[in-house]
């Protein structure tokens, strides 16, 4: 931990005596066609809610806004506004292509760079590059619907708009002075040669609450309190949040309106007041006078700010926003922000110190991308359903998308995978957001992994809603693995692992643990059948359609997902019995399911036939007929691998007080279950006296790791492949019962498949999410196995290696990424970008939803830090021997020693 300001208002926050994060960079990068603002017959949110209208139309549920802030209940909000003098839009929100737009789906359209952030938001840092020539939507939409497949996106940088660094950096930052005050200063940077002017406009308004007959939804008020030659005032007054006041230097003018919709432009219909949401739109750039309330009040407010710079010169604007009145809002605006980031520096100092400079830049804008990727997601689905106010749903909806989650009704600010392009939470993927956080905030993390467990959110059936478009889906069950690393990593950081914590999750996952059981294990034999389970297109058919009647598809990875939760579940049993011996009830029941589900994998209690081809070293699918004939799905992919997380180790402080669970691991020795040796469960214990807990035994582990770390099959220079390259060879295989002939594409890069939405592919590239959790797989078999444990692994070494060093080279070849390779390149960019050489595109970077398998091409959704800011948590390992290592011994060592050092630095800033 380290001795700093920034530190001391984290655990004041923890403490409940400060909450800093009351405002934060809560807004989506596009509100526009998500699911929530959909009321189409068809239920096609990408059409019905199109860009163009987003200007014009107030949103029921969500805002959005380019660098914007807003507090955590989302009433007022902050963001900016800009036109270049030559767009046919004010640019108020990131451009983008929907699914059916792209030619390989989803893809925002803009550079946006999320540059800095601290877990408080007593600092943030935003970036945004835009072009001083016309933004090319319409050429950008008919260039990517004539290019197909094969094709690679037509980008903003391919369309020429930045040539001869003719574009506006604009950088927002802010810099708290308390919770409810804080400071903003816009810079504004010409990077071309020559003069140019910008409209810049601060924009200020409130959610949109009552036009949708909200009981308690006063109409709130924004209002010109004070416009001088030097500053100015406007008051926000709102009947939940209070009273602010934006303030700010001298402006050109100021606008206001309400937001609200056009009516009369978005259906034909009649405007109750002729000031709406698109008013700024129309009286920049249509010219109309008429748009904007002479009376200086309103629900929208912008100061227009009218910017002209020579070549290569830059100017700041300054305001400030605050719940307590100011008489010199400005003094002294530079000492904060200057005091601000230096905490900034020292937080993240002391989190890397070691490392080298580029390391810690990665380390610190994936932190970034983390905090910057919160957002206010609001959602009642049952007023969905129903509709409300003008709006009015098709009476299809009763029956449709979402119709079984009456009971969610959401209203938190969430990690969300991105911004714009996923702007909803989804349940996997922010459970390994949670443990991406847990290096920098783990408070924020064990309220995030509480969250979808609430009444709120879970089923009363007990499955965790899996993501907006369609709750019902199932994702791998992870939530358990996160609650645990969650927990250590509290353990390690303050001495003392949150048992309550632990105790609240295993109760609510219970619930789900019981869902998976009755659910998706159709036959009743612990062999699970989950869908597509959130791998996509990775199988050689759509796993989530139904087979002929009678054919069963029992997966390996369903399964494995399951195993490595009835692990996790015991685990955090254990942790709980250690206080509490009733506990050990659950680890019994949790460990017998175990056991259970392994004596399935191993063929003995379903179809009599192992999901391990002992054959190929390998994990794989089965399909079986109605007449109980079974056929091997011959494909290498992270199916197979799956079952290899299913690992824990038990030492003997988990051991103590369960005589009853330390008789069954006896009873069980060598893995014997029903009389068959089914999986790594000895009675022996290491030198440490631990004991380990794993589906996979020392016989499977050297096939699985040979593979893995083979350059011709999984390893690629950049991490795991999903899919063994094997198969850009060995794509026929043959024909399936029921479903016909089945073939499989090794595909590193971009998808060739619009079956998922064009531009999500588990058919080659690395994925951050698998890799993590392979990794905490291999470190608990190295550390029960030892130092003296060798595998070969050919794409690492020509000599067999210790699993830890396996590890340390799996983690470097991921954070290579975004290191220059041995020619200056950073491999995540393309080649030809301005990535590799201008320095005013170098230092910001994007962490992408994956990378293609051979070359290390970041792909997919471009600012998706979401679980790709697991980079950051590999850092660490780099650079840490104590995290990487996990022995619970220095483990708790550890723990205790930065619980002194962290309550002296509070001391000392307090």
């Amino acid at each position: 931990m380290v001795n700093n300001a920034e530190q001391h208002r984290l655990e004041q926050q923890r403490q409940g005596r400060e909450n800093w994060r009351l405002w934060g960079p809560y807004l989506a990068e596009r509100a526009w066609g998500t699911v929530r603002e959909d009321y189409s017959a068809d239920g096609n949110a990408w059409q019905y809610f199109s860009h163009d209208q987003a200007r014009s139309r107030a949103y029921r549920w969500n805002e959005d806004g380019l660098g914007g802030i807003c507090d955590q209940n989302q009433h007022l909000c902050f963001g900016l506004a800009l036109w270049n003098g030559r767009d046919p839009i004010l640019k108020e929100r990131a451009f983008g292509l929907t699914g059916n737009e792209g030619n390989r789906g989803e893809d925002v359209k803009e550079y946006y760079f999320y540059k800095d952030a601290v877990p408080s938001h007593s600092y943030l840092h935003y970036l945004y590059k835009y072009p001083q020539a016309a933004y090319p939507y319409a050429r950008l939409i008919e260039e990517n619907a004539r290019r197909g497949r094969e094709q690679a996106p037509f980008s903003l940088l391919d369309s020429g708009v930045f040539a001869d660094d003719c574009y506006w950096d604009v950088q927002v930052e802010y810099a708290k002075l308390s919770p409810d005050d804080l400071l903003i200063r816009i810079t504004v940077a010409n990077r071309g040669a020559q003069q140019a002017t910008l409209q810049v406009l601060p924009t200020l308004w409130f959610r949109n609450t009552w036009s949708w007959g909200e009981a308690d939804s006063a109409k709130p008020l924004l209002q010109l309190e004070s416009a001088g030659d030097s500053a100015w005032s406007v008051k926000a007054e709102h009947a939940r949040l209070g009273a602010y006041r934006l303030y700010g230097e001298s402006a050109d003018e100021w606008l206001f309106s309400e937001n609200d919709s056009n009516h009369q432009r978005l259906w034909g219909g009649t405007n109750a007041s002729p000031y709406v949401k698109d008013a700024f739109h129309r009286y920049l750039i249509e010219g109309d006078g008429a748009a904007v309330n002479p009376a200086a009040t309103g629900t929208k407010f912008a100061a227009r700010y009218s910017v002209t710079l020579a070549g290569r010169s830059e100017t700041c604007i300054v305001l400030r926003l605050s719940a307590q009145a100011q008489e010199k809002p400005l003094n002294d605006a530079a000492a904060v922000f200057g005091l601000r980031r230096r905490e900034a520096d020292l937080f993240y100092a002391g989190l890397l110190a070691d490392a080298e400079a580029d390391d810690r830049r990665i380390f610190r804008q994936a932190m970034a991308g983390m905090i910057w990727s919160k957002q206010y997601f609001h959602f009642d689905v049952l007023r969905w359903l129903r509709g409300d106010g003008n709006t009015q749903p098709p009476h299809s909806r009763k029956s449709g998308r979402n119709a079984r989650w009456l009971h969610l009704r959401a209203g938190d600010v969430i990690s969300m995978p991105d911004k714009w392009e996923y702007p909803w939470f989804a349940a996997w993927d922010l459970a390994f957001h949670c443990i991406a956080f847990s290096a920098i905030d783990v408070d924020f993390a064990k309220d995030q992994l509480e969250l979808l467990l609430k009444e709120n959110y879970l089923h009363p059936n007990g499955q965790i809603p899996a993501y907006e478009w369609a709750f019902g889906d199932v994702n791998p069950p992870v939530q358990a693995l996160a609650a645990l690393q969650v927990f250590r990593a509290e353990r390690r950081q303050r001495g003392q692992g949150d048992r309550n914590f632990l105790q609240r999750v295993f109760h609510k996952l219970l619930m789900n643990y019981v869902w998976w059981i009755n659910s998706k294990d159709g036959d009743g034999l612990n062999v699970f059948e989950g869908g597509f389970l959130g791998l996509d297109n990775i199988s050689v058919f759509d796993r989530s359609m139904s087979l002929p009647p009678g054919f069963r598809l029992k997966q390996a990875d369903a399964t494995g997902w399951m195993a490595m939760f009835a692990l996790n579940m015991t685990l955090i049993a254990l942790e709980l019995a250690i206080d509490d011996p009733d506990y050990e009830d659950s680890a019994i029941q949790t460990y017998e399911q175990f056991l259970h589900i392994a004596d399935s994998i191993a063929g003995n209690a379903c179809s009599g036939v192992s999901l391990w081809d002992a054959a190929d070293g390998f994990f794989k699918d089965l399909l079986v007929e109605p007449n109980g004939c079974y056929h091997r799905v011959d494909v290498f992919s992270w199916v197979g691998l799956i079952p290899l997380f299913a690992c824990e180790i038990v030492d003997q402080r988990l051991l103590a007080n369960v005589p009853r669970f330390r008789q069954l691991l006896d009873d069980h020795e060598g893995g014997e279950f029903h009389g068959n040796f089914i999986c790594a469960c000895p009675a022996h214990e290491n030198a440490a006296g631990e004991r380990l807990l794993a589906l996979v035994d020392h016989t499977m582990l050297p096939a699985i790791v040979r593979r893995l770390f083979d350059p011709a099959e999984f390893l690629s220079p950049y991490g795991i492949r999903s899919l063994s390259r094997r198969h850009a060879e060995r794509r026929d295989l043959g024909v399936l019962p029921g479903v016909g002939r089945a073939l499989i594409d090794y595909v590193p890069g971009e998808s060739n498949s619009g079956l998922f939405g064009g531009n999500s592919n588990w058919r080659g590239p690395v994925w951050l999410p698998t890799n993590y959790a392979l990794i905490l797989a291999l470190e608990k078999f190295n550390r029960f196995l030892g130092e003296e444990y060798k595998v070969a692994a050919p794409g690492l070494a020509d000599a067999d290696l210790s699993l830890r060093q396996v590890i340390d080279g799996l983690a470097r070849c991921m954070t290579n990424l975004y290191r220059p390779d041995a020619d200056g390149r950073l491999p995540a960019f393309p080649a030809d970008s301005p990535w590799q050489s201008d320095p005013l595109w170098r230092e910001h970077l994007l962490f992408f939803e994956y990378f293609h398998g051979d070359n290390g091409l970041g792909l997919g959704a471009a600012h998706q830090t979401g679980w790709t800011g697991l980079l950051a948590n590999l850092l660490m390992r780099c650079h840490d021997a104590d995290i990487a290592g996990f022995e619970v011994g220095r483990e708790l060592q550890l723990g205790a020693c930065q619980g002194r050092q962290y309550a002296q630095s509070v001391d000392t800033a307090a």
